[in-house]
């Protein structure tokens, strides 16, 4: 199946579990409650664009998919809008989500050090470095650590943003009592 579409049921399974773990990782290591996102706040204009910035890495990804690029490009890209469009709709989200990258970033490239350390030669085989830029970073293709810091940006803020919460109370609370 990779063959043919880039996909495969590895991958598939790969990106639910890295998608839990960027979503939770922030929130687990900060151990910051969650609350709702007042009224107020839902109803200031830039939330109009809530929708599109949660699915804008999804459709840009399927517009992106078609050009001739390994397909780690347009997810990087993909990701990178996500994490942008999240922080424009929602500003708490800015810190968090950068924060959250780098975060995931390091975890991300921890694992991939692993791959590297533990199984010599298995990136050179697996990987088709011959479709990257070129060059590894300690053994790892660069575009993995960018693909790491994207997703990292985009799912630390997805639950919150999903659901109307918000981890970052000192804000909410600073702008309910017209501080902000």
């Amino acid at each position: 199946m990779a063959q043919r579409t880039g996909f495969d049921i590895e991958s598939l399974i790969f990106s639910f579990a890295i998608g839990g773990i960027g979503t939770v990782l922030y929130n687990a290591l900060t151990k910051r409650p969650f609350g709702p996102v007042d009224a107020a706040e839902r109803s200031r204009p830039l939330h109009r664009f809530h929708a599109a910035a949660l699915w804008a890495p999804f459709v840009m990804f399927a517009v992106l998919y078609v050009l001739p690029w390994n397909p780690i490009y347009p997810a990087i890209l993909c990701m990178a809008i996500g994490g942008i469009a999240s922080a424009i709709c929602r500003p708490d989200l800015r810190v968090k989500g950068l924060v959250g990258a780098t975060v995931f970033l390091i975890l991300y490239a921890l694992f991939m050090l692993g791959l590297v350390w533990l199984t010599p030669g298995y990136i050179p085989q697996v990987w088709n470095l011959a479709a990257l830029r070129g060059g590894l970073v300690g053994g790892i293709p660069p575009e993995e650590l960018l693909f790491g810091f994207s997703f990292g940006w985009y799912w630390t803020g997805v639950y919150e943003h999903f659901t109307w919460r918000t981890s970052a109370t000192l804000v909410v609370t600073a702008r309910q009592a017209g501080g902000l």
